[in-house]
């Protein structure tokens, strides 16, 4: 999986997550879910870093799944069909999110921006900034493991502040959780700042550079 092509890799990323939006039946899911596992197996990845590394994202397929759960037309009330299609758009958000993560693990920035160039390649004919470009979503792709390990240093830091994350029913879990959004949101501006200094030092995107 790791020498695996990244330009094949993204080809299949984009066709697995536009595919998953056109399955309308859980058979169609569980054969989504065995295609994830079986991707995730040849990557030999650790479990615990893929799985255990997107908590926010597993708050959003739980609040997808209240909201669907509780919301019907004739109010706010609990629905098994509401559960059941809470559950279906959660599992779709978490299978797209960790087949990007694999994408993500298994691939340097190095291979990704030559992939994103390559693909866009014929756009150079238009005037299209297409190393610019190719540049940002590399940096988008790699900063989710940045993310992962900024909550984690927040959600630690919290903790030995007395935090409860574990205590309590999901309503409170997932307040306890909020908690953590604000000062991630500052550390994650706080690193885009750094990079953006990072490269106007290095003179990124100048079309002479001082030798």
């Amino acid at each position: 999986m790791h020498r695996a092509d990244a330009r094949a890799k993204l080809f299949l990323l984009l066709a697995y997550s536009v595919g998953i939006f056109f399955v309308s039946s859980w058979w169609g899911m569980a054969v989504a879910t065995a295609m994830l596992l079986a991707a995730f197996a040849a990557s030999k990845l650790p479990v615990k870093a893929v799985f255990a590394s997107v908590v926010p994202v597993y708050i959003l397929a739980g609040i997808t799944v209240l909201f669907n759960a509780f919301g019907s037309q004739a109010g706010f009330a609990f629905t098994l069909d509401g559960l059941e299609r809470g559950c279906f758009f959660g599992l779709r958000i978490c299978l797209l999110v960790w087949a990007s993560l694999i994408v993500c693990y298994s691939t340097t920035s190095t291979q990704l921006v030559d992939a994103f160039v390559w693909f866009m390649k014929p756009l150079r004919a238009l005037h299209v900034p297409v190393d610019d470009i190719a540049m940002v979503l590399s940096i988008a792709l790699r900063f989710i493991p940045l993310i992962v390990a900024e909550f984690q240093q927040v959600k630690d830091a919290q903790w030995s502040r007395g935090a409860a994350f574990d205590e309590g029913g999901l309503i409170a879990r997932i307040k306890a959780h909020m908690a953590i959004l604000m000062p991630l949101i500052v550390g994650l501006f706080r690193r885009a700042e750094r990079l953006a200094e990072a490269m106007d030092a290095r003179c990124y995107g100048m079309e002479k550079r001082n030798s």
